[in-house]
């Protein structure tokens, strides 16, 4: 019928002709070209409601924004309820009494944890307006997990101590700009005096340090202790599932790597089915071996000077394999073929480390070297070396100390200005095979519901300790945390600008005994009670112990803190309070009502829409 009524459009449509008409009507007749031009006998009324739909179409799917403004306060405190409703559940896992939360899990058995921070990341509140609130919170934990590694549930409830605090003086009428001012220029000064509380940690305080932060597990605390005494304070410790159920400790001395002989026919020791060689040379090839051919000056070398030898390569063909395995089984070489750790540039990395370790030197094209016109020459040398199945350690003879420190000095640069997680990882590792050996924790357990929480609890201690070894120690137990609140004194407040910023830290003071109470009352003790008798004393280290309720010198009986897990919760706790009290609007999404979560009930595939 449009075709009929404007016999121009028509004309165009049946001649396939492109021309732009300024009308809506001939606009839809353009749009029918191609249909025209197939089928000019029929006509496409269908186009005009076919565009009408998708313009609906992506009508709905814009969403609309729920706006909430901070009429009376009224945001605040909605975002205020998320906020203690997050403390209140992550405040019952404080201290040395702290109980444990079960976190329900759709896949496998139900988790029960006592780690403030793995908590934190598992709670989701319907009321929107409150779930933001939470969120706020909850970045102070991660963040202090991140820097730190321990120290997630006291950066929580910090937290929500300086904005409870601050919304007494918000709702009064302050403007919050210069309170957060004030509370930002009094977190400094607590800092600065943390430090000057802070003293070096001794090997025999580690131990202290890692049973307070695993809840008063002394076991934790001595095995991480004695890796530390056996692999040094800057060494790497790992930790692993145990195949049983006691908690043990090895260490590895040497240089080890995930990779193993390549072919069963190298083992030495059948049994155990390992090889093992003394006085070894070793051959390291930053390419593939193709042939055997390439190999023959070096393995005539070996068979003169009668000293077994490693072949350290990226991979080996077929051909060059069975050579090596033949001559293994002769008698005639003690040798083992061993894939070169790593993949990529990191394989690279990897077989310089063990290069410089051995003082031998890598076979690769980029310098020149080429594997048939090498002679011994190139060749590194350990004292020892065992290779099983999966894995190879390589104990260095002690001749190249100078050149292996040197590397350390390179890498620990190259730590320094990383920033991925995983590459720092990597690094540590190195400098940790270079240095002489990794401790390698095993954590055991009866049920897996219990490993799991076992191995939360010793991962804070092992970042506990490390975070002591870098910034020293102070008294723990939340004391001094109250000790801190003492030096915001009148003196210290005269350096402010305004009273508004003096009143910004009053609240930090009045905030800073909220963990020592906390502490008291999930050890059956009253909060207010401990904490008005820890703060009328004048002993430097006098606190409470509410692993026996008792009052005393809390150095001596080893309730020690990290300073830096107390300086990072207290900096983000901080950090989040002022960004929370200077909110005055909160733009969430308008939650769906009666959305379908399943999919269609004629649809088998069994996955939803």
């Amino acid at each position: 019928r449009v075709l009929e009524t404007f016999p121009l459009a028509a004309n165009m449509a049946a001649t396939g002709a492109s021309m732009t008409m300024r009308t809506a009507t001939s606009k839809s007749a353009v749009n029918l070209r191609q249909q025209s031009s197939l089928c000019p006998n029929k006509v496409r009324a269908s186009a005009a409601p076919k565009r009408a739909v998708s313009r609906s179409a992506v009508a709905t799917t814009c969403m609309a924004k729920e706006l909430i403004f901070n009429t009376n306060g009224a945001a605040l405190k909605r975002m205020q309820a998320g906020v203690d409703k997050l403390a209140s559940t992550v405040g019952v896992t404080l201290g040395p009494k702290g109980r444990n939360v079960v976190l329900e899990s759709k896949f496998g058995s139900p988790k029960i944890v006592n780690d403030g921070v793995t908590v934190a990341k598992e709670i989701e509140l319907a009321d929107p307006v409150e779930n933001v609130g939470a969120k706020l919170v909850r970045q102070a934990a991660s963040r202090t997990n991140d820097q730190a590694g321990d120290g997630t549930t006291t950066a929580t409830i910090l937290s929500a101590a300086f904005i409870a605090e601050g919304m007494k003086i918000v709702a009064a009428g302050t403007n919050p700009v210069q309170l957060t001012r004030g509370m930002d220029k009094t977190t400094k000064h607590l800092v600065a005096k943390l430090k000057e509380f802070s003293k070096d940690v001794a090997d025999d305080e580690l131990a202290s340090v890692a049973s307070v932060s695993a809840g008063g597990n002394q076991e934790v605390g001595d095995m991480i202790a004695t890796a530390m005494s056996k692999v040094g304070r800057k060494g790497v410790i790992t930790m692993e599932e145990s195949r049983g159920v006691e908690n043990d400790l090895y260490v590895v001395e040497g240089m080890q790597f995930d990779r193993g002989y390549v072919s069963p026919y190298f083992v030495t020791d059948p049994e155990r089915m390992s090889a093992m060689y003394e006085n070894c040379k070793l051959l390291l090839v930053d390419k593939k071996i193709t042939t055997a051919r390439d190999m023959v000056g070096i393995l005539e070398e070996a068979i003169r000077g009668g000293f077994p030898l490693v072949v350290m390569a990226e991979d080996f063909e077929q051909e060059a394999l069975a050579t090596l395995v033949v001559n293994k089984l002769r008698g005639s070489l003690k040798i083992v073929a061993v894939k070169a750790p790593g993949f990529g540039e990191r394989k690279s990395q990897y077989l310089e480390d063990i290069a410089i370790l051995t003082g031998g030197t890598v076979v690769k094209d980029e310098v020149g070297l080429q594997l048939d016109k090498v002679g011994k020459e190139v060749l590194g040398t350990c004292a020892k070396i065992e290779i099983s199945k999966e894995s190879t350690v390589i104990v260095g003879d002690g001749n190249t100390t100078v050149e292996v420190q040197a590397r350390v000095k390179q890498i620990q640069r190259l730590l320094e200005n990383a920033e991925a997680e995983y590459e720092k990882e990597k690094l540590s590792e190195r400098i940790a095979r270079l240095s002489g050996g990794v401790a390698i924790i095993q954590v055991g357990a009866q049920t897996e519901t219990e490993l799991k929480e076992k191995k939360l609890r010793v991962e804070d201690a092992l970042n506990a300790t490390k975070a002591a070894v870098d910034e020293g120690i102070v008294i723990g137990g939340g004391c001094t945390l109250l000790k801190l609140a003492n030096t915001i004194d009148d003196t210290f407040k005269e350096t402010l600008d305004n009273d508004e910023q003096r009143v910004g830290a009053d609240i930090i003071k009045r905030a800073l005994p909220y963990s020592l109470r906390l502490i008291a009352n999930n050890a059956g003790d009253n909060g207010a009670v401990v904490v008005d008798q820890v703060k009328t004393s004048s002993v430097a280290n006098f606190g409470y112990n509410a692993a026996t309720n008792e009052y005393e010198d809390l150095m001596v009986a080893g309730i020690i803190d990290p300073t830096k897990v107390i300086r990072c919760a207290l900096e983000n706790a901080c950090s989040v309070a002022k960004t929370f009290l200077t909110s005055d609007v909160v733009v969430c999404d308008i939650p769906e009502k009666g959305a379908p979560m399943g999919g269609n009930a004629m649809d088998n595939s069994g996955y939803g829409m």
